[in-house]
């Protein structure tokens, strides 16, 4: 009787992360493919979903079942390296309208898919950022 109980629990407690996960995914966001580097050839992209914050950018990915976001990245450390379409064995997930960004922030390195669309989103969160010269003084 109490492996049933045990096994229910478990069960409730895994429907309700699955829930949550979903229900964090659903509440929008945009479109976008990631990887960590260094990577091989054409692997090691995930599908997900990226959403802008004051501070940070996260990254929900699809098939994850993490509560929380996969990967974080902060938007004063965001460094934009290169640009280019998809290539090789890309394609089989990737359209032409696809633009990969590689991004530095700070030690970690990332390949970031885009559709134009969220490019122009992107960058134009990236580059109104705050200098890091202005920061508020506090008055006494």
């Amino acid at each position: 009787m109490i492996v049933l109980i045990i096994l229910v629990v478990l069960l409730a407690a895994s429907v309700a992360s699955l829930l949550y996960r979903a229900t964090k995914l659903r509440g929008g966001g945009t479109a976008a493919i990631l990887r960590a580097m260094p990577n091989g050839d054409g692997s090691g992209w995930r599908h997900g979903i990226v959403r802008y914050g004051d501070n940070s950018l996260v990254f929900y990915k699809l098939s994850s079942l993490r509560p929380g976001p996969n990967t974080r990245l902060t938007r004063q450390g965001i460094e934009v390296v290169s640009r280019r379409g998809a290539e090789g064995g890309e394609h089989d997930i990737m359209t032409e309208d696809i633009v990969v960004l590689e991004i530095v922030d700070e030690e970690s390195r990332y390949e970031i898919a885009l559709d134009r669309g969220a490019l122009t989103a992107f960058l134009s969160w990236v580059e109104s950022r705050p200098s890091g010269r202005s920061q508020r003084r506090r008055t006494i």
